[in-house]
């Protein structure tokens, strides 16, 4: 658990006139990388390394995106998808904060790599996860083969839970968004609120309740349809 008052803001290499505040990276055993870029007025992105997707969340502010010779204005709550070696720019016009997720590519034989995707989250239907309608996914990337990572936002009504303690393979970085609650983690329990971020390592025990009186929402990675002995 990563929480604001922790924070250690350094410029983001690569990027014009940007600041970073790296949450999880390979130094903790992740296998990738999550960081907050805060953009200032003017300020432009830098490139994704060789082999690696990005993808984009605005916390805060606005942002112009450009790839394939289109551009794209993204607000809060937007985001877009740059798969590994798109060439593209995100630059702001006013300040803002970005969530940004990168990872190298996995390719999986027989599948095209994926396409860029850009949207918005008021675009998304939430969807009852496993019939709770107090508890609502929203998918923010196509599950489909092609893709070796999915990115959703979780929101909870107060009083709503996941329902059971996950263990599984894949591993997660998740940013509260909204809201507070309790997190299990392993066998401890966490108060967390707006802007703490969690690092869940493959087959770490998870749970989640919303407490409070306004819903909680919650943004998190994850890593899919790859099989470790055979991913390439």
């Amino acid at each position: 658990l990563i929480t604001p008052d922790t924070h250690v803001e350094s410029p983001l290499i690569g990027w014009e006139n940007s600041l970073a505040v790296v949450h999880i990276s390979a130094e903790i055993g992740a296998r990738f990388q999550q960081y907050t870029a805060i953009m200032d007025v003017g300020s432009r992105s830098g490139a994704a390394g060789n082999g690696v997707e990005r993808f984009v969340y605005v916390l805060e502010g606005g942002a112009e995106i450009e790839f394939d010779g289109k551009s794209h204005t993204l607000a809060a709550g937007g985001f877009a998808f740059f798969p590994a070696d798109v060439k593209h720019t995100i630059s702001a016009r006013q300040k803002t904060k970005l969530i940004v997720v990168e990872k190298q590519y996995t390719p999986l034989p027989g599948f095209a790599p994926p396409k860029p995707v850009v949207g918005t989250n008021d675009q998304i239907e939430g969807l009852p996860f496993m019939g709770d309608p107090d508890a609502r996914l929203q998918t923010l990337l196509p599950v489909s083969f092609e893709f070796d990572l999915a990115v959703n936002i979780f929101t909870y009504q107060p009083g709503a839970t996941l329902p059971q303690v996950e263990i599984h393979v894949m591993e997660h970085g998740l940013q509260m968004i909204a809201g507070q609650g309790i997190y299990r983690l392993s066998d401890s329990y966490y108060p967390v609120g707006k802007g703490d971020v969690i690092w869940m390592a493959s087959h770490c025990p998870q749970w989640f309740v919303a407490m409070g009186k306004e819903p909680a929402s919650y943004i998190y990675y994850k890593d899919i349809h790859r099989d470790s002995l055979n991913a390439s």
